[in-house]
């Protein structure tokens, strides 16, 4: 089979163009793809497939192999990807498993993806509950580049009422007009370079109960991003849009018994 890589700000996907309806893994040969050291090697795999009404649709799979929510940098990825492949031209319109979602490849390069609207933020001392299409705990920490992402992400993500499906976990420092951003993905179980649903809850919850409109710039591990938004109430967010680069990796072959 023929495959594609990607990333996202170093957010990195695996990409199978499955419009023919043939290919369906399990979970063990989604987790062997993903392996870093016994497969190709990425943060979660993707299926483009076709579907009625819409350019295409996205299939997401964390790195553990199991079916999971809507990936921001995913997104912008199999977006880039269906133009490469002569789906799309400049625009978008594609389904996910959070519903549907629209994107623009601009001149430069950068993706525009439209984000599902937020409501239901959940904002506390310290820390913001709140789901961007994937479910994220946002915590405000003095010093990110000496915090322990791995150690708290897993502590936190494990805790009730979050066990067993688990929280993906932000840490955020404001630094001059930017937003510092890390993040422990649940089903990678691991620190990833950059989480695109993870950064748009990071730029909504850093607005506290403002409302207004606003447009955020976040640094990753993998590179920088922006998130715009508005916020009629102090406790939900549309027009949510996520903007940032996507990178063609490479493209090959693999061999796996289906």
């Amino acid at each position: 089979m023929t495959f594609y890589k990607y990333h996202g700000t170093g957010n990195d996907f695996i990409l199978f163009d499955n419009r023919d309806g043939k290919i369906s893994f399990t979970k063990e040969q989604v987790e062997h793809l993903c392996h870093r050291r016994f497969g190709i090697g990425a943060d979660g795999l993707m299926l483009l497939e076709s579907a009625a009404g819409y350019d295409f649709k996205m299939v997401y799979y964390n790195s553990d192999g199991r079916e999971s929510s809507m990936c921001g940098n995913g997104g912008r990825c199999i977006t880039a990807f269906a133009k490469q492949l002569g789906v799309i031209d400049a625009a978008a319109n594609f389904v996910a498993t959070d519903g549907p979602h629209t994107a623009t490849i601009n001149s430069d390069g950068t993706i525009n993806l439209q984000m599902k609207d937020v409501a239901d933020i959940d904002i506390n001392n310290g820390y913001t509950i709140l789901n961007t299409g994937s479910p994220h705990y946002v915590l405000w920490v003095p010093d990110i580049r000496t915090a322990d992402v791995f150690i708290t992400g897993r502590s936190i993500r494990n805790q009730m009422p979050f066990h067993p499906d688990g929280i993906n976990v932000n840490f955020v420092q404001r630094e001059e007009d930017k937003l510092l951003v890390r993040t422990y993905e649940r089903g990678v179980e691991d620190e990833t370079f950059s989480c695109g649903t993870g950064v748009t809850a990071c730029a909504i919850a850093a607005t506290g109960r403002e409302t207004g409109s606003f447009v955020t710039s976040i640094e990753t591990r993998g590179g920088n991003l922006k998130v715009s938004f508005t916020k009629d109430t102090p406790t939900s967010a549309k027009n949510v849009t996520l903007i940032g680069p996507t990178a063609f990796v490479y493209k090959g072959e693999v061999e796996l018994q289906l």
